[in-house]
């Protein structure tokens, strides 16, 4: 499913990050801190429908607060400590005379909030409208609220997190792991004698039209490139006399057959073939486990491989 994938992703990067950020704070390097003011401004616009904007940007060191939404009256601190007294610190500045009726947020973008420190009755000498319970967020906090998000605004949000977040590819390891997920894919247990060879030529952008997968062309054209590389990684396995490339078309035609008898639309097909790879790679003897976002990045290559090789979704020219 879709939605899993999404929220594995965002899941996964929100955690690392508020895991930098605890780490390099702890080293006095507060960078992550600073960037991630803007940063939580654009999530919460998404999550919440703001107008939050940085406030810093605007005026510089403007205690207590960090984001502002004029609009819905909302204030919002940003902080890598959070503890009773951090917390009453900020509810108690002067400037919060002239935000009467805002709404005051609090978000931990490093530590996991407690539900003893939720549960204080905390002094608020300026009466912001400030719910405790709900006011103060941590990652826990936004990912148990995402969870419940529907699938469009889940896609909305892991395409901003993986612009924002996403590293740069590591060549050399994209490699190593390319050669690893085939060797677990090439050891499932296959009948390979009927297998059909496709040998029809197309254009990619004819294909990608046909089989209606507009919401699919970008990552096909970003991993296009890495025909070649897959193509030297399985020719050096063919050396060796064993058929690496074959077992693994095979597996994910296996999985695409699957799903398009399923009668789901294009994209749900071919984002479950990507996401049916990892299960039976995540749960060979052999896996060694690999951070979720280079995992699903390999899986991504060989099916848009496969893709482009024709052993999944249909050819135009054939079909002519």
């Amino acid at each position: 499913m879709n939605r899993t994938r999404y929220y594995n992703y965002i899941e996964e990067k929100l955690n690392f990050l508020a895991y930098r950020i605890e780490k390099r704070g702890k080293i006095n390097l507060l960078d992550l801190n600073i960037h991630s003011e803007t940063f939580f401004a654009e999530l919460f616009n998404i999550l919440y429908n703001y107008n939050l904007v940085n406030l810093n940007s605007i005026k510089q060191n403007v205690e207590g607060i960090d984001l502002i939404d004029t609009k819905n009256k909302v204030i919002i601190q940003v902080s890598a400590t959070c503890t009773k007294e951090k917390i009453e610190n900020s509810l108690n500045k002067v400037i919060y005379l002239f935000y009467q009726g805002y709404n005051f947020k609090f978000i931990s973008i490093s530590k996991e909030v407690s539900n003893k420190l939720r549960a204080i009755e905390f002094k608020n000498p300026y009466n912001l409208i400030f719910n405790s319970q709900e006011d103060i967020l941590d990652s826990t906090k936004l990912l148990g609220y995402i969870l419940s998000l529907g699938i469009d605004k889940q896609k909305v949000l892991f395409e901003f997190i993986k612009k924002e977040l996403e590293e740069e590819i590591n060549i050399v390891k994209v490699d190593s792991n390319l050669a690893t997920i085939i060797n677990i894919l090439a050891e499932e247990d296959l009948d390979l004698k009927n297998t059909k060879i496709n040998t029809t030529t197309f254009v990619i952008e004819d294909k990608i039209n046909y089989n209606d997968l507009n919401g699919v062309r970008e990552l096909i054209n970003d991993y296009k490139i890495f025909s070649v590389k897959l193509d030297q990684k399985y020719t050096e396995f063919d050396r060796e006399g064993i058929n690496r490339s074959t077992s693994i078309l095979q597996i994910i035609r296996r999985q695409y057959i699957k799903l398009r008898n399923e009668k789901k639309d294009s994209e749900e097909v071919f984002y479950g073939v990507v996401e049916n790879i990892m299960k039976i790679i995540e749960e060979s003897s052999n896996y060694r486990v690999l951070p979720f976002e280079e995992l699903e990045m390999c899986v991504d290559i060989l099916v848009v491989d496969a893709f482009m090789r024709c052993k999944i979704f249909e050819n135009p020219e054939e079909n002519k």
